[in-house]
């Protein structure tokens, strides 16, 4: 391993990001930067990455050959098992030393490696924009590690911005010469003013998706239907990982008094009085609110994850998401 910083792969199109600037240590480069977050992608951190892998419940059938095993037998170069002849098996891959030993056909079985797509969608919403750090910034900085993680397994890398009621999908990467293409696409991604149907846009990232794969969804779920949100991810037959990030303000107000709260999409507002039962009544609702999504998640084989946007992303990838059995 060098000490210097990585560098972008020349082969790879479309603009670069900065490398490195203000506050910068040693001069290493600092993507998606978060001051109570020390956390930097620059060169450790990404060799670390490349330890995990998400994991898969069950195997995934893809068109090209990546670099995941799969039970599925195929003709690569990883000896798995045998299986008797039967009329119309390639000829190439019998076992001529079994034959003269045991005077019977068996056909080679080898691990096939399989082509995994893993798709990040963030909630791009305008209520994502709210807390410190902001939820929008915890997600996208996620979705780094989780999207590095993928291009160091040779899986395909697709991020997708959910705002308004559509899905707005990236060109899809693949290898870890294109982790400076990956953040540059999420850093791009910006909170986007009026109401978003999270719903519908969940729907439309569905409706994008090709074969079986990973599905990433980073939101704060702040929909009146976002247990529909789950089920229609679900439905899509992929592996679903729901990242549910609040704000430290929103799992433990500090509000107090008479106030004015206002929608932070549809500008609606409400007069409310703040006072330690209503606190308590909040935290319990709160509390509700997430088990019930966390139930319909153990349901539908999704895999739910509640997090606050102050957790460090080391803290995330190398300890949450492993006791969770996202990463392995």
């Amino acid at each position: 391993m060098t000490d210097g910083p990585l560098r972008p792969d020349p082969r790879a199109d479309g603009p670069s990001i900065p490398v490195s600037g203000p506050g910068s240590p040693g001069g290493r480069p600092v993507f998606l930067p978060d001051e109570l977050d020390p956390t930097v992608f620059d060169e450790a951190f990404l060799r670390q990455l490349e330890r995990l892998l998400l994991l898969l419940r069950s195997p995934v059938r893809g068109g090209l050959k990546g670099g995941r095993r799969s039970v599925k037998r195929g003709q690569s170069v990883e000896f798995a098992d045998y299986r008797d002849y039967t009329l119309g098996d390639d000829l190439r891959q019998l076992d001529w030393n079994v034959l003269a030993r045991l005077e019977k056909l068996f056909v080679k079985l080898y691990i096939e490696e399989e082509d995994v797509t893993i798709a990040l969608l963030v909630d791009a919403s305008a209520s994502m924009a709210a807390g410190g750090p902001t939820k929008l910034q915890f997600a996208k900085r996620a979705a780094a590690a989780l999207g590095y993680i993928g291009l160091a397994s040779e899986d395909r890398v697709v991020v997708s911005a959910l705002s308004g009621r559509v899905a707005r999908r990236q060109p899809g990467l693949r290898g870890t010469g294109r982790v400076f293409r990956l953040l540059a696409q999420l850093s791009a991604i910006e909170a986007a003013p009026g109401q978003t149907d999270l719903v519908a846009a969940a729907r439309h990232a569905g409706a994008q998706l090709t074969g079986r794969g990973v599905v990433v969804l980073l939101s704060d779920l702040l929909d009146p239907d976002g247990d529909r949100v789950v089920r229609e991810l679900a439905a899509t037959g992929s592996e679903i990982v729901v990242l549910h990030i609040l704000s430290p303000d929103e799992l433990d107000p500090s509000l107090e008094g008479d106030l004015r709260l206002v929608d932070a999409e549809t500008a609606a507002q409400v007069d409310v009085t703040v006072d330690l039962a209503m606190l308590d009544d909040y935290r319990a609702r709160l509390a509700a609110w997430r088990e019930g999504l966390a139930d319909l998640a153990a349901r539908r084989r999704v895999s739910y994850v509640p997090l606050s946007s102050d957790v460090p992303i080391a803290e995330l990838v190398f300890a949450e998401l492993r006791r969770r059995r996202v990463l392995g």
